[in-house]
């Protein structure tokens, strides 16, 4: 991406002349290197020096370098260190387990732990539903991953998804008061998967599946929510449909026009794609077609996996048998969850008046959403730097606080709904525009919505199976 961000942020602490200027000309060089200045701040002070740290967003770790070099070239100015404000955030980890209860003599001891523990333990072997009450299971999340599929990053294995993990048990708690712990397994064998995570969910009230590769992850998601009497829900594909749904509603009503008619192309077709085709189908959609990496999914094709041929079977009424960009002439709308740079500004400029793009892919999107705006009525990415950002944050968190509040053990499609409905909610008519389809990740509002959305049906899923 040619924009500067958020997440290679980095400050220069440097030394300069002592002089009124000396800020003003540090801001102008790396002004003029292309960074965004977000901080200046001089730290020492001497008779003829100053030392100020530069804070800026750059582009990537060639950008930075680029940035201390044109510091250095000015007259008398020293750059003296470069931190990567990124991985300070990440140095030891984002996370910690503090104790709910003060353990401040031998009286709390006692009844923390040893011989007080005993009776509790005792009352949940002859009651083991108690343990929802008398332990951390109520409140507590796995964030399990095998390393497969993470971010646009590929296969990249269990201790490099790690910091991801982390990410996501931070949000579970900000933003929804749910506690979560990474669980990354060093085996990416579906039948080992499986057994693990069977064999540990004693201590969890609910299993997130993350960053796991298609196909392997539908089975385990599927096995699992058979065999497991906790709910288990992949948040690259479920997450993903629901605020993709939630931000389609949006901006549907942006342009004026009706899911049920529109013509939508899909990128992707792996764990996100699917499911978002599938929320899309149940909430009306008519006219999808799904494109991987060597064209649409049409019926006259016979596919190695179920997921696959369900798409044949289910979108593209018409048989298009052509190329992703064939498929996006004329379009209403475009979806990626795909690949960087799969589609350009002459794709986008072939679509429908007033088209909708939404470029997902992560880090890096199916198009430069500048290039998209150009052409298209609404675009949006999921990244925090453009506006628009579709981002799983807005669903994962309350999704799971109205399960654990519900004690559901299952999960629906009449759940995912009710979470989409409750995000494009957040946004009143009288706020609604082409730059803001969906609320912000750090509106105070959505994940209780969510969590009262979801609880309401599990609870009405409750009342009608009696």
């Amino acid at each position: 991406m040619a924009n500067p961000s958020p997440g290679n942020s980095i400050t220069l602490r440097v030394a300069a002349p002592s002089s009124f200027t000396a800020t003003s000309e540090l801001a102008a060089a790396v002004g003029a290197a292309g960074a965004a200045i977000t901080a200046l701040d001089v730290t020492e002070s001497h008779h003829e020096t100053i030392v100020v740290d530069v804070t800026c967003n750059t582009t990537d770790d060639a950008h930075a370098a680029r940035v201390k070099d044109a510091l250095n070239a000015l007259d008398g100015v020293t750059v003296q260190h470069v931190s990567d404000r990124t991985f300070l955030m990440h140095l030891g980890g984002k996370l910690e387990v503090v104790p709910k209860v003060a353990l401040r003599n031998r009286d709390d001891l006692s009844r923390a732990y040893t011989p007080g523990v005993a009776r509790v333990c005792l009352a949940i072997a002859e009651d083991p539903a108690a343990a929802r009450n008398l332990t951390v299971k109520r409140n507590t999340i796995a964030v399990l991953t095998d390393g497969s599929a993470v971010l646009g990053l590929g296969n990249i294995g269990p201790a490099a998804a790690l910091p991801v993990m982390e990410g996501k048990a931070a949000l579970f708690k900000q933003f929804a008061n749910v506690d979560a712990w990474p669980v990354c397994l060093d085996t990416q064998d579906t039948e080992e998967i499986i057994m693990i995570a069977k064999a540990m969910a004693p201590v969890y009230g609910g299993i997130n599946l993350e960053d796991i590769a298609a196909p392997r992850c539908f089975e385990i998601e599927n096995r699992l929510r058979e065999e497991l009497d906790i709910p288990v829900f992949h948040d690259d594909q479920h997450g993903t449909a629901i605020v993709t749904l939630a931000a389609l509603v949006n901006a549907l009503r942006v342009v004026d026009k009706k899911l049920s008619e529109v013509k939508i192309v899909v990128s992707g077709v792996g764990a996100a794609g699917s499911a978002i085709i599938q929320l899309l189908k149940a909430q009306g959609a008519q006219h999808i077609i799904a494109a991987g990496r060597s064209g649409a999914i049409h019926s006259g094709e016979k596919y190695d996996d179920e997921h696959r041929s369900w798409i044949a079977a289910n979108t593209n009424e018409e048989g298009f048998s052509g190329t992703l960009h064939d498929a996006l002439k004329g379009a209403d709308v475009f979806i990626g969850v795909s690949a960087p740079h799969v589609i350009g500004e002459e794709q986008v400029a072939s679509m429908a008046e007033n088209a909708i793009v939404f470029a997902m892919a992560n880090p890096t999107p199916e198009i430069d959403p500048v290039i998209a705006s150009k052409h298209a009525a609404v675009v949006a990415t999921g990244r925090s730097d453009f506006p628009n950002q579709i981002n799983n944050v807005l669903a994962f968190p309350g999704f799971f606080r109205g399960l654990l509040d519900a004690g559901a053990s299952d999960i629906t499609p009449n759940m995912l709904v009710a979470a989409a409905e409750a995000i494009a909610n957040r946004v009143a008519d009288d706020e609604l525009n082409a730059s803001y389809i969906i609320p912000s990740v750090f509106d105070p509002h959505v994940a209780a919505d969510v969590a009262t959305a979801v609880a309401n049906a599990a609870h009405a899923n409750a009342a009608s199976a009696l």
